[in-house]
């Protein structure tokens, strides 16, 4: 599907019933992830115009529904399916547009936050997606290749054409550490942009699954994020920005029902779910809406996906989202 064609689908989407829209979505965030993947991994000749046009599209469907947005960096181990590496680079941009979104950045700013996230690992794609699925520990060229890949990935997207100097310095120190510690410069004085990138980086690694570990849950994540540094009000946006149970979290009521979380509530921990189960855990035809803000529908326990007895579909759950 050429990137025209994706984007007169959106713009179909945007034109359909709300009903019919929300079915419709996940279809086209699978679509346009294939071509966000031809945009990284194809011709270095045609990524700068490659990038423009994935970028508004991508940012046409969170924008159409933060919520499923979200919920697909949630749902990684659900989901799982596909490259690795453009797979990451969509969660990451994803969650570092939240954050900037919730730290009240200009629109500019929410998108160049976006685009940074999205090219910041451009060398490394397909070692990434290797690594996934890598019991072994890294090789020295690995580890060199790694410890190279900001550079190397800023001098790719100045090569094509990329001129903001933000954007490039953002990509070059994404994995510098205030004091020193980070790499491959050792810098001690970090840009803010380059510092969401790192967390955004960190945050949604954690959330898949690799060969030698399981995925995190999102509030495990969270608090890993928190401990390496919590004083930073970067952090602290990023967590909010997903809740302690983001969107598209499977999770226990009090009432004995199981539902799957489809919107943040007035407080972190308090979420709007859908219901998925009865009390007694057996399926049901219709979903209701619960508040977990009052007692008897209070979240009791984070789910699994697995742990559930109610396969939900990413249409299914885009339908609920949609219903809200």
């Amino acid at each position: 599907i050429e990137i025209d064609e994706v984007a007169d689908a959106l713009q179909m989407v945007q034109r359909e019933p709300p009903a019919r829209r929300w079915v419709r979505l996940p279809a086209e965030w699978h679509r346009v992830t294939g071509e966000v993947k031809q945009a990284l991994c194809g011709s270095p000749s045609q990524l700068m115009g490659a990038l423009d046009s994935v970028i508004d599209q991508l940012l046409v469907l969170i924008d159409l529904s933060p919520e499923l947005a979200l919920s697909q960096v949630v749902r990684q181990s659900v989901t799982g399916s596909g490259h690795y590496g453009v797979n990451h680079s969509i969660h990451a941009a994803t969650a570092c547009h939240a954050a900037a979104r919730q730290l009240g950045w200009q629109p500019h700013e929410q998108r160049q936050a976006f685009q940074a996230a999205l090219t910041m690992n451009l060398s490394i794609l397909d070692l990434q997606a290797r690594l996934a699925d890598q019991v072994s520990p890294l090789t020295t060229k690995q580890r060199e290749v790694i410890h190279a890949h900001p550079i190397r990935s800023a001098e790719m997207l100045s090569a094509v054409g990329i001129a903001d100097t933000d954007w490039l310095e953002a990509v070059r120190t994404h994995h510098e550490v205030p004091g020193g510690a980070g790499y491959p410069c050792g810098m001690t004085d970090v840009g803010e942009l380059a510092e969401l990138l790192r967390f955004a980086d960190v945050y949604t690694a954690q959330l898949s699954r690799r060969a030698n570990r399981a995925a995190m849950s999102p509030r495990q994540a969270g608090r890993r994020l928190h401990q390496m540094s919590a004083s930073s009000p970067l952090t602290l946006a990023l967590i909010k920005a997903f809740g302690v149970y983001p969107p598209g979290s499977m999770v226990r009521l009090a009432s004995g029902e199981l539902g799957v979380v489809v919107r943040s509530g007035e407080k972190a921990h308090l979420p709007l779910v859908a219901t998925l189960t009865n009390a007694a855990g057996e399926s049901t035809p219709t979903s209701l809406l619960r508040d977990s803000a009052r007692d008897e529908h209070a979240v009791v326990a984070l789910l699994s996906p697995q742990s559930v007895p109610v396969w939900l579909s990413d249409e299914r759950l885009a339908e609920l989202i949609g219903s809200v």
